[in-house]
């Protein structure tokens, strides 16, 4: 009992965000343990230490870079097991702890109130409960959904039904986590020219990708509409939207006019226009491939690098700096252009905090991306410097999407990537805050003076 006691009030001591990547940190440990059972190897097949860890990391964080062939090294009991590292990396450990509080029927209180709002990037105790069974709800829909339409679709693939179970369900989970995984060993491409496949798939990308927060007030306007009540979106829903659809649609175009003119010819227009698609929607934080990446040229690879950089949008199961960290960026510089000292969108102000925060995430994160990059670099001279950025920014991004290299790094240039999954599912805000540690109250305030800038 003292030691319990003990443990608690050294618990106690950490700030909700130190707890959280904490809590992450047993995630990860949980999920090798849990992958590592007996009967979730194939017969005969046996995986190094460092490539099982990886794979515990690139799960929990929903990354779905792979340094082994999933398809060929996990039985089926195996695959069961990574579909649910899988929900307990994209719908959050807090969210799936919460559930299964909640089925126990244990009192949530305000210690557990403040994890959930920080593994969420919520700014308000209000509400925290409700939102993780909102959660819980529309992804276990999203993910039976396209589960059973992948399902009944494959049976004309596959001879048994149980085949066509495993590969819909597993796939369904993977889009809708974002994850990226696959246990065809050929990720998406024997599905190139079927457009069915890949709108679900995208569908199910898009809804994992969008934002948690986004899908319960869509839910709540059409609720509200069918009462004739009225019902406002939040100033978050419609940047987040927007942006969202803006990056899908840049991405797509430029994707195919790059590559009109070099591995896209000798395809028809509308192989073209859904290949271009489909990884533009990908690049968001699935990883999941149609085409053969590594025929893609030098400038998509930059290119699809920087859309992995930026990532999901927040309180999604994605990574990456996220969207709205753009949007506010891009805000501030078009405001900043005009002579505008606040900025004004949607009728809406937004605060300079978040301005502030939108600057300190994109300078940390292009630090890290550049660190890494020079590490890898002295690491893996051999390696192409644009594979090496793709591979970079995939981990960051919790992407997954790769130009091969993955299994041949060597253990160091593997653990700088699983650092990199880790910190970019946890979000960078909330590695920043583990870092600088509990706030200090500042009571005083010195003279304010101008800085030449520029």
């Amino acid at each position: 009992m003292q030691q319990t006691k003990l443990t608690r009030e050294n618990l106690n001591k950490f700030t909700p965000t130190q707890l959280i990547v904490f809590y992450y940190f047993l995630a990860v440990a949980l999920a090798f343990g849990l992958l590592n059972v007996p009967g979730v190897y194939l017969p005969g097949v046996e995986v190094r230490f460092i490539d099982s860890l990886f794979t515990a990391v690139s799960a929990v964080s929903v990354t779905g870079l792979s340094s082994i062939s999933i398809g060929g090294t996990y039985s089926t009991f195996g695959i069961v097991m990574l579909m649910f590292v899988l929900q307990l990396g994209g719908i959050g450990i807090m969210s799936l702890g919460t559930f299964f509080w909640l089925i126990v029927k244990k009192r949530i209180g305000l210690r557990e109130r403040q994890l959930i709002m920080v593994d969420h990037n919520q700014y308000s105790l209000s509400g925290v409960v409700r939102l993780i069974r909102e959660i819980i709800k529309i992804m276990f829909v999203i993910e039976l959904t396209g589960g059973i339409i992948l399902t009944l679709y494959f049976t004309r693939f596959y001879e048994t039904f149980q085949e066509a179970l495993l590969h819909g369900m597993f796939m369904a989970v993977s889009a809708t986590t974002n994850a990226g995984f696959d246990i065809t060993e050929a990720s998406l491409t024997p599905y190139f020219s079927d457009y069915f496949v890949q709108i679900v798939v995208m569908l199910l990308i898009v809804l994992g990708a969008i934002g948690f927060p986004v899908l319960i007030e869509v839910k709540s306007y059409f609720t509200r509409r069918k009462q004739n009540v009225p019902f406002r979106f939040s100033l978050f829903t419609k940047i987040t939207t927007a942006t969202f659809g803006i990056l899908l649609l840049f991405g797509a175009v430029t994707i195919y006019a790059i590559e009109s003119f070099n591995s896209f010819r000798g395809m028809v227009w509308h192989e073209k226009i859904f290949t271009a698609l489909f990884h533009s929607v990908s690049a968001r934080s699935a990883g999941l491939t149609t085409f053969d990446v590594t025929q893609f040229s030098e400038a998509s690879d930059i290119f699809i690098s920087t859309l992995m950089f930026i990532g999901a949008s927040p309180s999604s199961v994605g990574g990456g700096i996220r969207t709205t960290t753009l949007a506010i960026a891009f805000l501030f510089l078009i405001n900043f252009a005009k002579g505008n000292e606040v900025i004004h969108v949607f009728k809406r102000q937004i605060k300079v905090v978040d301005v502030f925060r939108s600057y300190a995430v994109i300078i940390l994160a292009g630090t890290m991306v550049i660190g890494s990059l020079i590490a890898l670099l002295l690491l893996e001279p051999e390696v192409p410097t644009t594979a090496l950025l793709f591979e970079i920014t995939s981990a960051f991004g919790t992407c997954g999407m790769s130009l091969g290299i993955t299994s041949d790094l060597t253990t160091w240039s593997k653990l700088i990537l699983m650092g990199l999954m880790f910190i970019g599912r946890v979000g960078l805000i909330s590695f920043l805050f583990t870092l600088g540690g509990k706030k200090n109250k500042i009571d005083y305030r010195y003279p304010k003076e101008r800085v030449i800038i520029g």
